[in-house]
């Protein structure tokens, strides 16, 4: 909101097809962009004046692949900004797209959604349908309609939860099933329709099946990185390169061809949902808490063998790559900051460098590789494929990306 409370934004409460509630975010903005191509009419709702205005100009707020070719063609045709909550009053549709985060101490933050709910209420119709689209505890979706029905009304609600791969948003809506579910036959058959609009088919469950898919989905890839990680400490705790074991394991072998490589395993999503899934089975999920010390402890493993080869204090390192997953500039919950803390607290000097995330301390990649001691690829962005690296600099490489043949 402005500072005398006028939104900047706002629709004028025209009708439109659907409203999309945390709609500047890196789950709303795309399904937007995916919906407004497709021709209906959007509303993306939120309080993010400085996204709204960068999107008024024209320029995505953050890498998203694909979108920008759409944004020109929907913004202010098909896809509309408002900071205004009567817009959400105007929408047929109203779907839910906010961060579901833990607190400090690794639990889930339960009451986010339903104090959201709360909020919006006021600008609510009952004859809307509302589309969770949120990752969320399970059972909290009926939570959502209990607390709606308190006026006596029936609500229609339906969770359909987000399942794409940040920064691919726009091919993976096009190419991926999407997940429907509802608590009343009519909310399923809306829900069913609008995604109908976007994905190649939808797949009915209930809400409780939605609810857990989505958080089997996230700790399944968690506990996968777990066990690719932990097989590269083994690995070279024993001397051996583990990319040369795991190129040998997979190549023509089926049954081996899931295990991904290894690397910091990290981001707003898998470790959360990782967590969620725990506290919702009373923290008896044993593979979780293991795929998490594993995938935490990544970091710690680097610096301690780095200990044994250096005198941190007298030596200067650069970590290539701070996003928390290639070719995006997404650093939320990125491993690569936590690499860094753990160097600096053993006197390393510690340089940044990425190619999408900008901040003022970062430097160039080529910079940053002239001026250290030991880099470590902390994210695999293509760029580094080629990067050259001078032969007197140690190159720590999880992930496997540098080729050695790039060394000057």
């Amino acid at each position: 909101m402005s500072s005398a409370g006028v939104p900047r934004h706002s629709h004028r409460h025209a009708p439109v097809d659907l409203c999309i509630v945390g709609g500047a975010g890196h789950v709303g903005l795309p399904l937007g962009l995916a919906f407004a191509a497709k021709g209906l009419s959007v509303v993306l709702y939120d309080l993010n004046e400085d996204v709204f205005d960068r999107l008024q100009q024209g320029r995505m707020p953050f890498v998203e692949y694909g979108a920008d070719a759409i944004l020109p063609h929907v913004l202010d045709r098909t896809l509309f900004l408002s900071s205004d909550p009567g817009d959400v009053t105007a929408a047929r549709i109203v779907l839910i797209a906010i961060g579901t985060p833990v607190d400090e101490y690794l639990n889930p933050k339960l009451r986010g959604l339903l104090e959201l709910i709360e909020t919006l209420r006021p600008h609510l119709r009952a004859s809307q349908t509302l589309v969770i689209r949120s990752t969320v505890y399970p059972r909290t979706c009926r939570q959502v309609k209990a607390a709606l029905e308190r006026d006596g009304q029936h609500w229609q609600v339906a969770y359909c939860p987000e399942r794409i791969a940040q920064g691919h948003a726009i091919k993976e809506l096009r190419e991926l099933p999407q997940l429907v579910s509802a608590l009343s036959d009519e909310a399923l058959a809306t829900a069913t329709t609008l995604f109908s609009a976007i994905a190649p088919r939808v797949i009915p469950v209930s809400v409780e099946e939605a609810e857990l898919a989505k958080l089997f989905s996230n700790a399944w890839r968690y506990i996968q990185f777990a066990a690719a990680n932990q097989f590269y400490m083994m690995a070279t705790e024993f001397g051996v390169d583990f990319n040369r074991v795991r190129a040998a394991m997979v190549e023509g072998y089926g049954r081996a061809a899931t295990l991904p490589t290894a690397g910091f395993a990290a981001g707003p999503c898998l470790l959360k949902d990782t967590l969620q899934l725990a506290a919702f089975n009373n923290n008896n999920f044993t593979l979780g808490h293991a795929a998490m010390m594993v995938n935490e402890g990544l970091p710690g493993f680097i610096v301690e063998g780095l200990r044994r080869r250096y005198d941190l204090a007298q030596t200067r390192v650069g970590i290539l790559g701070m996003a928390f997953k290639a070719d995006i500039d997404d650093t939320r919950d990125s491993l690569s900051y936590k690499l860094g803390k753990i160097l600096r607290f053993h006197g390393a000097q510690v340089g940044y460098s990425d190619e999408f995330a900008t901040d003022p301390t970062f430097v160039s990649k080529e910079q940053l590789v002239q001026s250290s001691d030991v880099v470590i690829v902390g994210v695999p962005h293509a760029a580094y494929r080629t990067l050259a690296i001078p032969a007197t600099v140690d190159v720590v490489d999880v992930w496997g990306v540098v080729r050695p043949g790039a060394s000057l």
